[in-house]
Order: structure tokens, then C-alpha cells, then sequence
């Protein structure tokens, strides 16, 4: 379904998102990316074509609506980043209708900050959207990119 056509309420307005280590995170949807009060100081964008007018400074993932990162590398590298840089940084991820993407990239984050890799997900689901991390093979991308960073 085209993200255009879906109803207001599935998009995810901005959302926070406090993680086990206290790091604190926004969610939301491209489209709401101009609701982000106060602005971040840096956002994650992670869309399937370069962000245009982004008001702040701007990481670009290439990761198609409904699929997965056209990199693995560059999405953790990027997850990282957030992470480093949520410490200190008000920081944002974003996609096209802040769910799928977004959810998938948080239940990284989530994973990487003390959430076992096995309740990433619903985690996510609970604290950020209950449809965060929208398609099985993104179930099955979090699982296993957050696993193989968890080490044996």
C-alpha cells in the first residue's frame, strides 16, 4: 500500500523512546519530520532515495519502504552513530511512515543498549509502535544483525 494513502493514525507522529540505559531517542515519520519540537540535532534517515530538504544534519541510509537496508554494514554503522550519539545529541530516526524502518533501527538500538536480542522487538513494539518492525524478513534482519553484534 502506498504510504500516501494510508490513514494519519498509521504514521508515527513523533515519538520518544527512553531505552534501559537511560538514552533517549525520537521516532517518527518523514512526512512529520517538521513536528520534531524541539529539533534535533541530528537525524537518521533512512529512506529508499537520498532525503531532500532536511532541516538539520542528516545521515542517509538507502533501506527501501517495506525491505531491508540496501547495506547491513552501513545500517549498524549508522545505529551506532545514534547511539553515540543520543548520549549527548538530541537525535531522530526517521522513515517514510516511521514504523518498519524506524522500528526495525530502534529494536537495534534496543538490543545494542541491554535488551536481549530476543525481546528487541516487542520491546519496541511496547515502548515506540505496536506495528514497529512491520515485515518478517525485518523481524528476521533484527534478530540477526543484533544477534551476530551480541557475539556468542
Amino acid at each position: 500500500m502506498d504510504n500516501r494513502k494510508r490513514p494519519r493514525e498509521f504514521l508515527a507522529s513523533c515519538r520518544r523512546v527512553e531505552f534501559p540505559t537511560g538514552l533517549s531517542l525520537r521516532g517518527a515519520s518523514w512526512r512529520h519530520r517538521l513536528d520534531l519540537d524541539p529539533a534535533p540535532d541530528f537525524v537518521l534517515a533512512l529512506l529508499g532515495r537520498p532525503p531532500m530538504g532536511a532541516p538539520w544534519p542528516c545521515r542517509w541510509v538507502r533501506w527501501p519502504d517495506f525491505g531491508l537496508p540496501a547495506s547491513t554494514d552501513a545500517a549498524v554503522l549508522a545505529v551506532r552513530e545514534v547511539v553515540e550519539r543520543g548520549r549527548e545529541e538530541r537525535v531522530a530516526v526517521l522513515c517514510g511512515s516511521g514504523v518498519g524502518r524506524t522500528g526495525s533501527a530502534l529494536a537495534l538500538v534496543a538490543a545494542l543498549t541491554g535488551v536481549p536480542v530476543e525481546e528487541a522487538i516487542g520491546w519496541v513494539r511496547r515502548h515506540y509502535h505496536p506495528r514497529a518492525v512491520e515485515t518478517p524478513w525485518q523481524r528476521r534482519w533484527v534478530v540477526a544483525t543484533a544477534s551476530e553484534l551480541s557475539g556468542p
